[in-house]
């Protein structure tokens, strides 16, 4: 899609490149995720002419500025949400009240051939909690700067597992599917998905080579399973920004990038925040 687009500004009159280049940086700068109010979606709630803080499940959420005038509270809602009525809580002793919609996810078995990614032999489990608790501590940050909403799309090719997914790992239940992978050949880039800041890299047991990166208010992405990682803990990336290539490191059955968005350490359906499909 971007080489076509490339190829159609080439062409363009001045004036027609000029309007059209302001059109696309407009949209860029003011990319909103989609409300989607249910386990594993975004609530995306006006709070009104002032930007005051907002905390969700004794947590707090992002507060960005309205493209449309105002204030909003943009909240990740786990998958163990429970429907209806739920409240973010304002600095300035509001509330604002919203309802979580029922979701219903489908069921994938899938057959991992080294059964010890599925059942982790005891001297597993320490590292495995080190890299939980790795993880969790990036997850759980929150940094005031105002977060990059506008996405693009972490790796190229057809998404081979979607979010939210109940899955049966070796005919054994395990924790839903909490991002979206992405099938891609064998070190193909992947790239940052939004402007921040390398937090973690690493070798990890299930999710073999990893990047977290940080956008700020509580807005953490995470790119897993990479042949290899090409950026470093600390790093400043923009959106596009290559941070390693496709692979499958960890617990995987092909190449992929597995790929996450986490929002008031809560992640969330990945799909909400990435620019929709281009149209055949």
């Amino acid at each position: 899609m971007f080489k076509k687009l490339c190829e159609i500004i080439i062409t363009m009159p001045i004036r027609a490149l000029t309007v059209t280049l302001t059109i696309l940086l407009a949209s860029h700068a003011l990319a909103l995720p989609q409300h989607d109010p249910v386990p594993g979606g975004v609530a995306v709630i006006p709070i009104g002419e002032s930007p005051v803080t907002a905390r969700y499940r004794d947590r707090p959420a992002l507060v960005a500025r309205d493209p449309q005038g105002g204030w909003i509270a943009i909240v990740g809602i786990p998958l163990s949400a429970k429907t209806g009525e739920h409240t973010l809580n304002l600095s300035d002793d509001r509330e604002r009240s919203f309802t979580v919609h029922a979701r219903q996810y489908a069921t994938q078995r899938l057959t991992i051939a080294n059964d010890r990614k599925v059942n982790p032999y005891q001297r597993d489990l320490e590292r495995i909690g080190r890299e939980r608790a790795t993880m969790d501590a990036a997850f759980t940050h929150f940094r005031r700067d105002v977060p990059a909403l506008a996405f693009v799309r972490p790796a190229e090719g057809p998404v081979s597992s979607p979010f939210g997914k109940r899955r049966i790992l070796n005919d054994q239940p395990r924790a839903p599917h909490s991002g979206l992978d992405i099938a891609g050949p064998a070190g193909a880039p992947i790239v940052a998905s939004a402007d921040g800041q390398v937090v973690v890299t690493g070798d990890f047991f299930f999710n073999g080579n990893t990047v977290l990166i940080d956008h700020g208010q509580g807005l953490i992405t995470l790119y897993c399973h990479m042949q290899a990682i090409a950026t470093t803990e600390g790093a400043r990336v923009a959106a596009g920004d290559i941070i390693g290539k496709v692979g499958m490191t960890g617990r995987v059955t092909g190449p992929h990038l597995h790929f996450s968005v986490s929002l008031n350490n809560a992640r969330v359906n990945p799909v909400l925040f990435l620019p929709p499909d281009p149209v055949p």
